[in-house]
Formats: structure tokens, sequence, C-alpha cells
């Protein structure tokens, strides 16, 4: 079974990385539980107000939800993995 790890990076306007990671928490997350083929979620913060979201998959990701415009400091990158090998 092949694994997709689905990565989801967003640079919060200045000052408001709390309140994007709490976006990500309290409307993104919950609007993948459930989904199909979902393996596993990670939320991380960075300095510089970047929140990246990683998900793994058993199939095909479904998308992250745009966060609210306001607060955003640049678009949000996406990426996807498939993962070739685990230790």
């Amino acid at each position: 079974m092949t694994t997709t790890a689905a990565m989801w990076e967003a640079r919060a306007a200045a000052g408001r990385g709390a309140e994007l990671s709490a976006w990500v928490r309290g409307t993104a997350l919950p609007a993948l539980r459930g989904s199909a083929g979902l393996v596993r979620t990670e939320l991380l913060a960075a300095s510089g107000d970047r929140v990246l979201l990683i998900t793994w998959w058993s199939g095909e990701p479904a998308p992250v939800a745009e966060p609210p415009a306001d607060l955003l400091g640049r678009p949000v990158h996406r990426w996807s993995f498939t993962s070739e090998h685990v230790e």
C-alpha cells in the first residue's frame, strides 16, 4: 500500500501565527477528520509565524481548506510526497 504525505504550509500575517494555528486546529483539522484514507495528522509551528500541517494518507489526500485571507502573509504552499522507505 502506498502512503502519501501531504504538506500544507502557510506564513501568517505578521504576529498572527497563533491565530492561524488555532484556525487549523478549529477548522481545517475537523474538516479532515473522518476522511477516507486519513492515517495521521501533525501540526507544527516555526519561526516567522509559519504553520505546517502534515497529513498522511493511504490513498488520495483530501484538500485542506483555505484559511481566511487576513490571516495570511502569503499564499499557502502545498506539496505531496510518496513514502519510499520507513524504519
